[in-house]
């Protein structure tokens, strides 16, 4: 018997190893071609590592930090990160203790409605989102939160509603019985009390929007507005369909060291919160 589950654990671990390569290499192919001459990349050698011919140093990064409106697109995309997250955090979290603390017909269906949004399709209202985002001046760096907002709603009002039915109801009473407030009540006792939770979604959420491509596309003016994203598929193409790649690799690897930095530094942090967040209640 053990010697079965000894086996069955082994290839387990193997296939896991095969998986965690999988989604590695990729990332490893950009670095490796980061410091490669352009020319290179687009043939045979974009599987090999840089030789004496290829490799250029550091040349490829800084060409993309040279690159037309880079700290600006970093401005923007940090902005719209930053503040989506922000709002996702606060509003949803209120959001869920209005519906995990009012039981009634209004706040079950209107837990129903968070659910459901997060099987609908992103195809199926991206055309009448631009429109509407352009009626109501939504189509700034600035205020583009708020369509995030509506689209991140879904998983973090599950998530926070599954874990704030865990939290003893006697603590937000024996507040309110100290003269709280119920804002008082959720900021300086529920929400602390939130706080893996808090991590696990602001660390999806940060991860979403500010790899997002589609959304800031649809919304944003690409003359006047660019985030890292579409920055990186609109400024490095040449004449005669000429595309830098060297400095295109860099500038990907530039954009996605600041999100790792941030998941390395919550990761502990994300599996605990989705547990808590799934299961309790």
């Amino acid at each position: 018997m053990k010697k079965g589950k000894k086996i069955s654990d082994i290839i387990i671990t193997i296939i896991m190893i095969i998986m965690a390569a999988s989604f590695v290499y990729p990332i490893l192919m950009v670095l490796f071609n980061s410091f490669k001459e352009t020319t290179t990349i687009s043939t045979e050698s974009v599987f090999e590592l840089p030789t004496k011919e290829t490799f250029v140093g550091l040349e490829n990064y800084i060409y993309a930090l040279n690159a037309k409106g880079f700290f600006q697109s970093f401005i923007y995309s940090l902005f719209i990160t930053v503040s989506s997250v922000a709002a996702i955090c606060i509003f949803c979290s209120m959001c869920a203790w209005f519906i995990t603390r009012v039981k009634g017909v209004m706040s079950s269906a209107l837990y129903y409605l968070f659910v459901f949004s997060m099987v609908v399709p992103f195809q199926m209202v991206m055309y009448t989102l631009s429109n509407t985002a352009d009626t109501l001046n939504f189509n700034t760096p600035w205020n583009i939160w708020i369509i995030y907002l509506g689209f991140g709603a879904g998983l973090a009002v599950f998530m926070f509603t599954g874990f704030m039915k865990g939290i003893p109801l006697e603590i937000e009473e024996a507040a309110m019985i100290d003269g709280c407030s119920p804002l008082q009540t959720f900021f300086k006792i529920v929400m602390p009390m939130l706080k893996p939770t808090l991590v696990s979604v602001a660390i999806l959420e940060a991860m979403w929007v500010w790899n997002d491509f589609l959304l800031p596309t649809l919304v944003l003016d690409i003359k006047e507005y660019q985030t890292i994203p579409m920055l990186i598929q609109t400024s490095f193409k040449g004449g005669y369909g000429r595309v830098e790649m060297g400095a295109m690799m860099a500038c990907i690897m530039l954009t996605v060291i600041p999100i790792v930095i941030v998941y390395l530094l919550g990761q502990k942090h994300i599996i605990k919160g989705v547990a808590a967040g799934a299961v309790k209640g």
